[in-house]
């Protein structure tokens, strides 16, 4: 009866999705056109009731569907009502769900040591000196190679960036202040004690007086020997660690993060003395985005549930 034309191109040319025109054809075959004209029009809260509504809420919260149709699937095998998927899709947006990505987290984080962690920030942040400051330390690897991203495309085309073959890398040290915004971005070899020590003293040349206190990670040479020797020579510097896997809990991720996306992706450097010039650059003139690092840069920590 659909004269050649598939279900597919019929929905597209009545602008409906394709298990509501099936749905049509079923009720036409079934009652004619009188039922296909029947109005069915249950108002803007579908046919769940509220118990029903809530109880999924709290399901969909413990279980994650990959698609709108096994969600629909299940409501109708749980409480015997159909959905479509356009429908289910209108009634998922309106109790609050929306489709990403889930996010990779360490499997050996321990959520109570990051408690702790916390209530030692927030102590430290109460009982510190007013010329004090609390610095997050870390490293960032950006690799010379434009990094693919998602935009906005139009539907059936193809977008290309150009690559490098290379995998040249920068090696970046860095520290974030919060309460000054102060940012300090070392160009290294490598990452090692030595490095570490070189950012320490590029800190403790930027604050000349106070305690500087300095979190770091769980990385081995901020365990070494020689970054302890260090510590002991200068009384200035608390060198704190954060729990082992807590990226969470290091600020300055979040800015190593912001500066993948404004200076590495969909952007083309052809020789490494570009990217490296671009990259540095970028710390150099950070200013300009102070508007936006404003709101991002905040020790409002993103804590992983347990």
């Amino acid at each position: 009866m659909n004269e050649g034309v598939s279900y597919p191109q019929i929905a597209k040319i009545l602008l409906l999705d394709e298990t509501t025109v099936r749905r049509y054809e079923k009720e036409y075959e079934k009652s004619g056109i009188d039922g296909l004209l029947e109005d069915r029009y249950h108002g803007s809260h579908g046919f769940l009731s509220e118990a029903e509504e809530r109880d999924l809420e709290i399901h969909l919260k413990r279980h994650i569907y990959q698609s709108v149709k096994a969600i629909c699937w299940h409501v109708e095998k749980t409480y015997g009502i159909p959905y479509s998927n356009e429908g289910m899709t209108h009634l998922l947006h309106r109790i609050g769900f929306v489709y990403k990505k889930t996010k990779v987290i360490p499997g050996k984080f321990d959520p109570a040591k990051q408690a702790v962690f916390l209530k030692m920030y927030d102590c430290l942040k109460r009982i510190k000196d007013a010329e004090d400051r609390i610095y997050f330390l870390d490293a960032t690897h950006p690799q010379h190679n434009n990094m693919p991203h998602y935009g906005w495309i139009y539907k059936g085309e193809i977008k290309t960036i150009k690559g490098n073959t290379g995998r040249t890398r920068l090696n970046l040290n860095g520290a974030l202040n919060l309460e000054d915004m102060a940012i300090t971005v070392l160009d290294e070899q490598t990452i090692n004690a030595e490095a570490m020590v070189r950012l320490l003293l590029a800190l403790e040349k930027r604050q000349p007086i106070g305690t500087i206190w300095a979190i770091a990670d769980n990385a081995s040479y901020n365990h070494s020997k020689s970054i302890a020797q260090f510590i002991k020579k200068h009384k200035r510097i608390q060198l704190l660690f954060l729990p082992s896997y807590s990226p969470n809990l290091n600020i300055i991720e979040r800015l190593w993060l912001f500066f993948h996306r404004k200076q590495l992706y969909g952007h083309y450097y052809e020789t490494f003395k570009e990217f490296k010039t671009a990259c540095m650059d970028f710390f150099k003139n950070i200013n300009q985005y102070d508007a936006e690092l404003k709101t991002l840069l905040t020790d409002s920590f993103q804590v992983i549930p347990s």
